[in-house]
């Protein structure tokens, strides 16, 4: 196990964790798991799906409504579709700032900064009935290609620093259109999460700096973290999701999320683009492994938002710190009706889960990579 990531005890009753990705803890409350519950159900939409949905916007073939409401044709896609975003939560061009904006800007306390960039849509798959977790490996690696290329497209756009790709999958996470899709959004700012992210990377490597692991990249804290959990002997990798030769799956030690996942590359890797097609292919597998795991789990199609966080799309002090993960936030709770809400104590105090991390990862390692669907028919 790394000597700079040891892990202490899990306390049995109550505890906090901390998280080095944010700094912050989370409140493990382990004894409230069976607690009677009288809150808030949403039964999951069993209605079977058509493959081709003609009232679908993103369906090939179909028409999409632009803000003013001119329809576009979407062509006859057969694989991976990807289209500037019809609704974009950001602009190509720079807003002109009003003299009323620049006097809010100069106040110590309430400030705004004009934002620019762009935003695209991944259809995954012409199939309107197929999410990721039903796709062969040999279709989600075309996602993974996609994204790639995506990403070498945009960084070559030097007003652009920030490439977000991320996934939101079902009505429960606020997804507007069933379609399996991502989204892209890239930003000539570093948004705050991943801003906050590379803040703690380069903090760790410079606080470990001594004891630098390979002579061509400083010490990396998801490095260390990941070395440590797979590390472990067989009866302690209590939070080891799945693995291949690239990447491995974890339910991070900190986790918030009930059944919150952590996909991490084993060797550093900063970006997507810089992933060699072996490791092209093993994250789709473990992709397919992780969301085959969820929907199998409370036999569903799980919802989730999903994210990944690499390195700025330009050259910067802070790249070589950054490592490629993909972050996974699932809802659900106890079953496919009763998820997980983020109030009270959570939003006035400090984040908490009752589920610890080594339960749920124990959970969704008992799961088949057989799709119940699958495994019926």
């Amino acid at each position: 196990m790394s000597s700079r990531f040891a892990f202490s005890p899990v306390p049995e009753g109550p505890h906090q964790r901390y998280n080095p990705l944010t700094g912050g803890w989370v409140l493990c409350s382990p004894q409230r798991a069976t607690r009677p519950w009288q809150g808030q159900e949403d039964p999951p939409d069993t209605e079977p799906k058509l493959t081709y949905d003609p009232t679908c916007y993103l369906c090939p073939d179909n028409p999409r409504k632009s803000p003013a409401g001119i329809s576009v044709q979407n062509p006859a896609y057969t694989s991976t579709f990807v289209f500037d975003n019809d609704f974009p939560a950001v602009l190509p061009q720079r807003p002109t700032e009003s003299s009323e904006t620049q006097t809010e800007a100069s106040s110590t306390i309430i400030k705004a900064t004009p934002v620019h960039g762009t935003c695209k849509v991944i259809c995954y798959s012409p199939r309107h009935d197929v999410s990721m977790a039903e796709m062969p490996v040999s279709e989600i690696l075309r996602i993974v290609e996609t994204w790639c290329d995506i990403m070498m497209e945009l960084s070559r756009d030097t007003r652009l620093r920030y490439v977000q790709i991320f996934e939101n999958k079902g009505p429960m996470m606020g997804c507007s259109n069933p379609h399996p899709h991502g989204q892209v959004w890239a930003l000539d700012k570093v948004p705050q999460e991943p801003a906050q992210e590379l803040a703690r990377l380069r903090g760790y490597s410079v606080q470990q700096g001594g004891e630098t692991t390979l002579a061509s990249r400083p010490p990396c804290l998801l490095c260390d973290y990941i070395h440590a959990e797979l590390s472990a002997t067989h009866s302690q990798r209590v939070r080891v999701v799945s693995e291949n030769t690239s990447f491995a799956c974890v339910v991070p030690y900190w986790a918030l999320w009930p059944f919150e996942t952590l996909v991490v590359t084993k060797s550093h890797v900063t970006r997507l683009q810089d992933l060699t097609p072996s490791q092209r292919y093993d994250l789709a597998d473990i992709l397919h492994s992780l969301t085959c795991r969820y929907d199998n789990l409370f036999r569903c199609e799980f919802p989730y938002s999903m994210g990944i966080h690499q390195a700025p799309c330009q050259s910067g002090p802070d790249n070589d710190y950054a490592h490629l993960h993909l972050h996974f936030y699932p809802p659900l709770l106890r079953n496919a009706s009763i998820r997980k809400f983020l109030v009270g104590f959570e939003m006035l105090g400090q984040p908490q889960r009752d589920i610890t991390a080594e339960e749920a990862a124990s959970r969704l390692r008992a799961c088949s990579e057989i799709h119940y669907k699958r495994a019926s028919a």
